[in-house]
């Protein structure tokens, strides 16, 4: 799995932010990591450093094989709100999409193998 991060002007310690987000990622979807090809963070200061409320936002795309990607966003008081609401949303709705999906992948085609069936 492949993990980009990106963050805008306004925000502070990028490099940190960077690595921190990179291994936190990599901690709480580790087990999406054979579905998952990349995931995209944008970590932004929408106010540019005035004061005001959930000016922090945090945008994740999971980028699935063969599937359309998937998109999270959160807001909060602080960027560390913001990145874990993110992936909190980012880990229910692959739960909920891969689970899905491999809920059809079990089940038993309804078309029967003709080798099987009585001359």
């Amino acid at each position: 799995m492949q993990i980009q991060v990106n963050t805008s002007n306004g925000v502070e310690n990028k490099e940190t932010l960077e690595r921190w987000a990179d291994a936190e990622i990599r901690q709480h979807l580790s087990r999406f990591a054979e579905d998952v090809l990349r995931v995209e963070i944008h970590l932004s200061d929408e106010n540019h450093g005035k004061a005001g409320a959930d000016d922090k936002c945090c945008v994740m795309e999971a980028r699935l094989a063969h599937h359309q990607p998937l998109a999270v966003t959160q807001h909060g008081h602080t960027m560390d709100e913001a990145f874990r609401g993110a992936t909190g949303k980012l880990k229910r709705l692959l739960d909920s999409t891969l689970g899905r999906l491999n809920s059809h992948r079990d089940h038993d085609s309804i078309r029967k193998d003709d080798s099987l069936i009585p001359d």
